[in-house]
């Protein structure tokens, strides 16, 4: 009886997690050390999803929240400007809502050199 419990705790947690989207793939990529800081950054994610908030944060400066611009409704790929701040280490965290109405976050990582 122990187990059925177990087993049928796992599948409900194992359920949920998949109806979550993630992100496939980022641009810069996650850990790429570029030349100079690009323009844009973009995602590109499994399921749809809406971006509620993006902030970047460059080495010693405060965070900076990314505008969305008309970018708020679900989608899968999404492009959002970005301001050069010069060389050094960019980590970008995101917020969003997955289509089933469940709070999704992640962050990624890129260095200018």
């Amino acid at each position: 009886m122990k187990k059925l419990v177990i087993i049928a705790l796992v599948s409900a947690f194992s359920t949920g997690a998949n109806a979550h989207s993630r992100v496939d793939t980022t641009t810069p990529e996650n850990g790429a050390t570029v030349a100079q800081a690009p323009s844009e950054i973009s995602f590109q994610f499994a399921k749809e999803i809406r971006l509620t908030r993006v902030e970047m944060i460059h080495q010693d400066h405060p965070s900076v929240r990314l505008d969305l611009g008309d970018q708020t409704s679900f989608g899968r790929e999404f492009a959002l400007p970005l301001e050069g701040m010069g060389e050094g280490t960019y980590h970008i965290e995101w917020r969003g809502l997955g289509a089933d109405g469940h709070a999704m976050q992640g962050d990624f990582s890129f260095t200018v050199d």
